[in-house]
C-alpha cells in the first residue's frame, strides 16, 4: 500500500508534542484569588476596584486589591500595560524581543472623579476607577480603543476585552496561511505553534495586530494568543499574566514602525538574498541515487547554462544529508556567482566553520526544534550574527517557525507543502497579511516540495517572482525541481520571469532598504496603501497583492487562460503587457492570462528602477546602465537605494541614494518632465558615471527630446535606436507606444533632467481614444491542421481607421497577412477571423498568440495589442482506443503520477502493480489516487466508454471514492462511493459528440488512505 507519510513528519511530530512546551511557556503558576496553582477550571475573575495609585515618572502603579497593574510610557504613542493578578510582576521574554528604548518621555497625569487620565503630548491612557478599565484617547480628544470590561483570567489565561468600531478593521497575527491581507474582522485568529503548514496553519505567527482606528497591540509574551474580532474584541494569552504593548499612530505604517522600532526593524539582506535560492542534498540523497556536494557545481551550471538567475543554494538540505568538500563547493559556486547556503540538520555548532569555509545562507529548519519560540528566537539571531562574525557578509538565515522578533534576523519560510492549484490559491493572501506584522520577508517553496505539475510550478514561480525572498526546492519531489526541468515552454516562461525579477533589484533593494528604516516589507495587501477603500479589507481584494506602491499582482490559481475578479483601486491602472490603462475603482473581469502571462498592472506614476538584461547582480559593472521604467500622471517620484549590496558598511553610511521626480499632466496631453537627482552618498564600487535608459509610457510621440535642455537626436527604427550612443524613438508597437531614451554615460554626482514636449501623461493625450483587442478564451487549433482565431477590436472613445489585425505565432506556424478593416466606429467592435495554421509537431496543449491591431485614432497612428491562448488538440482517435494509450491533455493525481496499465504507485512513474479488481487482473487501464483527474481529447469522434472501476485489490479493503465522467462541461456519470471491500462496478457511458472528456474520482472520506482508484480495461469506442 503506498504511503503518504512525509519524510519530514518526524520533525512536525516533534513540533505538535512540543505544542505543551509552547503554550505552557512563561506561564505565571499562581492562580486567581482562591484557585489553587494552574487550576486552569477556575472561574472568570475579572480586575476589580482601584485601591491604590501612585506615580514614577513615565511609570504608573494601580492597585486594585491583590491584583497590581503597571503602566510604563516607552514613547509618546507608545506604552506598555502589566498586570499580575497576584501583584507579582514577571517578564519571561527578558531582553529577548523588545529592545531598548532609549529615554522614556515626559508624562503627567491628574485625577478626576471617576478614573486617572495618564498623558504625553500625543495620548492619554484613562484608567477607570470602579472597577479598573482602560481607554486610550488621542490629543485632540477622539477615543482610540476601550475596554468593555476589566482585564480578566482564570487560571491560565488572560483576556483584554475592547469594544468593536461600527467600520473597524482588524490585521496582524502574522504569517496567517489562506488569510492576513484582508480583515480578521468577524474572525477568530490562532497565534501560536499548531504543526499545520497548510491552509489555515499559522507558522510564523506574531503576537501583534493592529487596528483600522490607529491603533496596534503586542502581547510580551511565549504564549500562545487567541484573538476573537468579535464585537467586543477579546484578546487572550494562554499565561496568568496580562503584559501588552500599545502603539497610537496616523495609519498603519505608523503602528507597524513603531512595532518594530520596539521589536526590531527588518533586517537588511544582502542582494543575493532577493535573488531565487536553490535547495537540494547532494550527499547520500535516497531520493537521487549516491552523489557528491561538489554535484550542486553541476546544478550551478544548469542556471547559467539556462540564462537563469540563482543567487544562492542549499546543498545540504535533507535529513542524514551531510556534506563534504565545503570550501571548495563554496568556491565553485561563488564562480557561478551564486552563494552558498547550509541546512541546519545538526544545528549551529560547527557554523564558524561553514561560515569561513564559505557558507552564506543558514536554513534553520532543524534549530528551532527546541523548548519553545526562544529557542528558536535564539537560534535565528545566533545563525545570524555567526556569518556576520565569521565573514564580512549580512547575516541571512530562513525559519519555518518564528515569532516576534525574528524579522530582525530572518526570513520566514511557509514550511513543506504539496504543489497544486489550492496551493497557490490560500498563500496570495498569506505573505502580504505577513507585512501586516513587520515580517518584510516571507514566502515557500514554488510549487512546493511535494507534487506540484510543470503548469502549477510556472504559474507559482510567476508571482512569487514579485515576493522579495524566493526559494525553489528540489530533491523531495519525484522529479528534481529547478526551473530549466519542466521542458518548453515552461523553461522559457520561468526565465522570463525569473529576470524579469533580477530586472526589478533596484526597485526592490531601495523597498528593502525602506523596511530596513520604516518596519513597513516591500510586499502590501491593497488595505494598507488604500485603507480607506473599504473593498480593500474585504475578499475583494484577497487574491492580489502590492509589491512596493506600484505593482499590482493577481495571480492565476485556477486551471484556466482568464483570471475573474481582479480588483483595481482607485488611480489609473496600466496592464504591464500590453499598455491598456484602467481606471480604479474597478474591477477587470475575464482578463485574457495564457500560461506565460501573469496578471500584472503598475500605477500611473510609477518611476520603477531597472537593471536591464542581466543574469545576476554580478553582472553590473562601473558602466552598466540604469533604465527608469515611467508611467507619467501628475508629481511622483522615486528614491533609489544603492549600495555594494554584500557587506556591512551600509551600516557605517556607506551607501548613496538617488532621486528621481516626475511632472506630467494628471490626464491628456502636455509636457512630461524627469529629474534625476545627484547620488547622494557614497560607497565601494559606486559607479562614477553611467548610462540611463528611460521608457516612457505615453500614448503619443512627442515632439522633441531634451537633455538638461539640448535636444537628443530622434532615431527612426529598433535598430537605429540600438545602434546609436544616445537618442530618442517613440515605439507605437510597444504596449500602447512608449518613448524610449537613451543617454551616454552621466556623472552620478550631477542631477540632469529629461523633458518630452508636447506628449501626454499614461493613457494618451486623448484618454480612452485607443482601441483594445480581445480574444475569445477556449479557442482550439488542430496540429498541423488549417484553422482559424476570431480577434476583437473594439473602437475607443473616437473611431479607429485603416485597422490591420494579425496574429503572432511561434516559430513554424502559419498565419495569413493582416486583415484590414477601414474603419471601426467609436465604441464598437469587428469581429475579424484570422487564419492559423500549427506546426504539425506542435505538442498538444495551450499555446500562447499575440493579436495585433494597428490603427490611426486621434490624430495619432496607434498599435493594441493582446497575448491570448488557444488549445492545440491532437488528433482524435481513429477508432477503438484504450484510454492508457491515448495523449492526456492534463493528469492531476492524489498521489505521484497517474500509472498507464499499473496500479497507481509511489512519487515515481512505473512504479505500481498489475491492476488488480476483485480478483480479476487486467492488463489495460489506468491507476489514479484519488483525487484525480485525466483529460483525454476525442474530438466528436467516439460514442461510448466501457471500463471496471473499483479501488485495486492491494489496499486489502481501504479506502473510499466515487468515480464520474464528464464531457464538455458535463457530468454524464457517477459511480456510487466505491470501497476497497465494493464489488467491480461496470461502466457503460453515451460520448456522442463529445469532445472533452474527463475520468475523475474523487475521495469521500477526510483520511485519503488507500484511495486507489483503477480505471480497468477503460477503452473508447470509436468511428
Amino acid at each position: 500500500m503506498q504511503s503518504t507519510i512525509r519524510m519530514r513528519a518526524a520533525a512536525v511530530g516533534a513540533l505538535l508534542g512540543l505544542a505543551a512546551v509552547f503554550a505552557g511557556s512563561g506561564s505565571a503558576q499562581a492562580g486567581p484569588p482562591g484557585a489553587t496553582a494552574g487550576d486552569s477550571a477556575a472561574a472568570d475573575t475579572t480586575v476589580g476596584n482601584v485601591t491604590g495609585f501612585s506615580a514614577d515618572g513615565s511609570v504608573y502603579h494601580l492597585n486594585a486589591g491583590a491584583a497590581e497593574a503597571r503602566v510604563s510610557f516607552v514613547s509618546t504613542e507608545t506604552f506598555r500595560i502589566e498586570l499580575a493578578p497576584d501583584g507579582k510582576f514577571t517578564d519571561p521574554t527578558g531582553s529577548d524581543i523588545v529592545l531598548p528604548q532609549g529615554k522614556a518621555p515626559k508624562t503627567h497625569w491628574k485625577e478626576k472623579s471617576d478614573r486617572y487620565e495618564l498623558s504625553t503630548g500625543k495620548v492619554t491612557l484613562r484608567a477607570y476607577k470602579a472597577p479598573l478599565r482602560f481607554a486610550l484617547y488621542g490629543a485632540d480628544g477622539h477615543r482610540i480603543w476601550s475596554e468593555t470590561r476589566g482585564i480578566s483570567w482564570t487560571g491560565d489565561t488572560t483576556t483584554q476585552t475592547l469594544a468593536r468600531g461600527a467600520d473597524e478593521q482588524y490585521y496582524g497575527a502574522g504569517m496567517q496561511n489562506g488569510r492576513g491581507n484582508t480583515s480578521h474582522r468577524g474572525q477568530t485568529v490562532e497565534v501560536g505553534v499548531d504543526g499545520n503548514w497548510d491552509d489555515g496553519g499559522h507558522p510564523n505567527s506574531v503576537p501583534f495586530y493592529l487596528s483600522s482606528a490607529g491603533y496596534g497591540v503586542y502581547r510580551n509574551t511565549y504564549a500562545p494568543n487567541t484573538y476573537a474580532f468579535d464585537d467586543p474584541v477579546t484578546a487572550s494569552a494562554k499565561e496568568q499574566r496580562f503584559d501588552a504593548y500599545y502603539f497610537a499612530g496616523s495609519g498603519a505604517k505608523d503602528v507597524i514602525g513603531q512595532y518594530t522600532k520596539l521589536t526590531g526593524k527588518p533586517f537588511m539582506p544582502p542582494i543575493y538574498g532577493l535573488e531565487n535560492g536553490d535547495a537540494d542534498c547532494y550527499l547520500h540523497n535516497a531520493n537521487r541515487g549516491e552523489r557528491h556536494t561538489l554535484d550542486a557545481l553541476k546544478v550551478a551550471d544548469g542556471f547559467v547554462a539556462n540564462d537563469m538567475p540563482n543567487g544562492w543554494m542549499l546543498v545540504n538540505d535533507g535529513y542524514g544529508c551531510g556534506y563534504e568538500n565545503l570550501a571548495e563547493t563554496a568556491k565553485g559556486l561563488q564562480a557561478h556567482d551564486t552563494q552558498l547556503g547550509l541546512w541546519t540538520q545538526d544545528g549551529i555548532a560547527d557554523l564558524a566553520q561553514q561560515v569561513k569555509d564559505g557558507q552564506r545562507v543558514a536554513k534553520l529548519d532543524v534549530a528551532w526544534v527546541g523548548a519553545g519560540y526562544k529557542f528558536a528566537l535564539d537560534g535565528c539571531k545566533d545563525a545570524y550574527k555567526g556569518i556576520e562574525d565569521n565573514s564580512d557578509a549580512r547575516g541571512l538565515t530562513w525559519a519555518p517557525e518564528s515569532w516576534a522578533g525574528a524579522q530582525r534576523c530572518g526570513v520566514q519560510w511557509s514550511g513543506d507543502q504539496t504543489g497544486s492549484w489550492d496551493f497557490i490559491r490560500w498563500q496570495i493572501p498569506t505573505y502580504a497579511g505577513a507585512t501586516m506584522s513587520g515580517l518584510a520577508y516571507t514566502t515557500s517553496d514554488v510549487d512546493g516540495i511535494f507534487g506540484g505539475s510543470p503548469q502549477t510550478y510556472t504559474r507559482d514561480l510567476e508571482w512569487k517572482s514579485f515576493l522579495p525572498a524566493m526559494i525553489t526546492m528540489d530533491g523531495w519531489a519525484a522529479s528534481d525541481k529547478q526551473p530549466f526541468r519542466q521542458g518548453e515552454p515552461y523553461t522559457s516562461i520561468n526565465r522570463k520571469y525569473l529576470k524579469l525579477k533580477e530586472s526589478l533589484l533596484p526597485y526592490m533593494y531601495s523597498y528593502a532598504h525602506e523596511a530596513n528604516e520604516t518596519g513597513v516589507g516591500p510586499v502590501r495587501p491593497l488595505a494598507l496603501e488604500y485603507p480607506d477603500d473599504p473593498e480593500a479589507a474585504t475578499d475583494a481584494a484577497k487574491y492580489e497583492f502590492l509589491t512596493g506602491e506600484d505593482f499590482l499582482v493577481a495571480p492565476v490559481y485556477k486551471d484556466t487562460g482568464t483570471r475573474d475578479g481582479i480588483y483595481l483601486p482607485k488611480g489609473t491602472w496600466t496592464d504591464y503587457w500590453t499598455g491598456r490603462t484602467y481606471q480604479g475603482p474597478t474591477t477587470v473581469n475575464g482578463y485574457s492570462a495564457p500560461l506565460d502571462t501573469l496578471p500584472l498592472f503598475v500605477k500611473g506614476g510609477a518611476a520603477v528602477p531597472m537593471w536591464p538584461g542581466i543574469r545576476s547582480y554580478a553582472d553590473r559593472k562601473s558602466d552598466s546602465p540604469l533604465a527608469w521604467d515611467i508611467y507619467p500622471q501628475g508629481k511622483s517620484s522615486f528614491d533609489l537605494y544603492e549600495d555594494d549590496g554584500v557587506t556591512r558598511q551600509n551600516r557605517a553610511g556607506k551607501y548613496a541614494t538617488q532621486r528621481a521626480e516626475v511632472d506630467a499632466p494628471r490626464a491628456g496631453g502636455g509636457d512630461v518632465s524627469v529629474h534625476i537627482g545627484a547620488s547622494k552618498g557614497e560607497f565601494k564600487g559606486k559607479q562614477t558615471s553611467r548610462p540611463y535608459q528611460f521608457t516612457l509610457h505615453t500614448g503619443d510621440a512627442p515632439s522633441d527630446v531634451q537633455l538638461s535642455g539640448h535636444k537628443l537626436p530622434q532615431l527612426t527604427s529598433a535598430a537605429a535606436y540600438a545602434k546609436a550612443a544616445q537618442g530618442w524613438w517613440y515605439d507605437r508597437d510597444d504596449r500602447g507606444g512608449v518613448v524610449k531614451v537613451k543617454t551616454a554615460s552621466l556623472r552620478t554626482d550631477e542631477a540632469f533632467s529629461l523633458k518630452l514636449k508636447n506628449t501626454s501623461a499614461i493613457g494618451g493625450a486623448r484618454p480612452g481614444a485607443t482601441a483594445v483587442v480581445a480574444a475569445a478564451p477556449g479557442q482550439e487549433l488542430g496540429a498541423g491542421a488549417a484553422g482559424k482565431v476570431t480577434v476583437d477590436v473594439t473602437a475607443g472613445n473616437q473611431d479607429a481607421t485603416g485597422v490591420t489585425v494579425g496574429v503572432d505565432a511561434p516559430a513554424g506556424w502559419k498565419t495569413t497577412t493582416a486583415t484590414t478593416v477601414a474603419r471601426i466606429p467609436a465604441g464598437t467592435t469587428r469581429h475579424v477571423e484570422v487564419a492559423v495554421t500549427p506546426a504539425g509537431d506542435t505538442k498538444a496543449g495551450a499555446t500562447t498568440l499575440t493579436a495585433t491591431a494597428r490603427y490611426g485614432s486621434a490624430g495619432q497612428d496607434r498599435t493594441a495589442v493582446q497575448p491570448f491562448g488557444v488549445s492545440v488538440m491532437p488528433a482524435p482517435p481513429g477508432g477503438d482506443v484504450w484510454a492508457s494509450d491515448m495523449e492526456w491533455l492534463t493528469s492531476t493525481n492524489g498521489y505521484g503520477p497517474a500509472e498507464r496499465d499499473r496500479s497507481n504507485g509511489e512519487s515515481g512513474a512505473d512504479d505500481g502493480h498489475t491492476l488488480t479488481l476483485d480478483g480479476k487482473t487486467y492488463e489495460k487501464g489506468i491507476g489514479t489516487h484519488a483525487d484525480s483527474d485525466i483529460e483525454v481529447y476525442l474530438g466528436g469522434q467516439c460514442s461510448k466508454l466501457n471500463a471496471d472501476v473499483g479501488i485495486d485489490d492491494e489496499i486489502n479493503g481501504y479506502g473510499e471514492v466515487a468515480f464520474s465522467v464528464e464531457a464538455d462541461g458535463k457530468v454524464l456519470w457517477t459511480s456510487p462511493k466505491v470501497t476497497g471491500a465494493s464489488a467491480t462496478v461496470p461502466v457503460d457511458v453515451d460520448l456522442s459528440g463529445a469532445r472533452h472528456v474527463h475520468l475523475k474520482a474523487t475521495a469521500t472520506s477526510n483520511t485519503h488512505t488507500g484511495d486507489h482508484a483503477d480505471w480497468a480495461a477503460a477503452h473508447f469506442t470509436c468511428t
